[in-house]
């Protein structure tokens, strides 16, 4: 499945609106050497940085969320909400 590194990441914050939601920055890169997707989450001064395999991310495209990659962001949205 061919589609572009803005593709898949417009693509995660439509099926993860809590990104937009609550401010927080995404950036994606592919990792060739691992056949991932670095995806780093960023709101203030918090930071999280997290993989996505290439299969996931796939999946992803064709509109099946990632329950590991929708765990990271519900623990990172509540990790710098308890610090308010």
């Amino acid at each position: 499945m061919g589609y572009t590194n803005v593709a898949l990441m417009e693509k995660i914050k439509e099926m993860y609106p809590d990104i937009e939601k609550h401010g927080i920055t995404v950036n994606l890169d592919f990792n060739r050497e691992l056949k991932t997707y670095d995806i780093k989450l960023k709101k203030d001064s918090h930071e999280l940085v997290t993989h996505l395999e290439k299969q996931d991310a796939d999946e992803c495209m064709d509109g099946i969320k990632c329950i590991y990659l929708g765990v990271k962001i519900g623990e990172f949205i509540k990790n710098f909400e308890e610090r308010k």
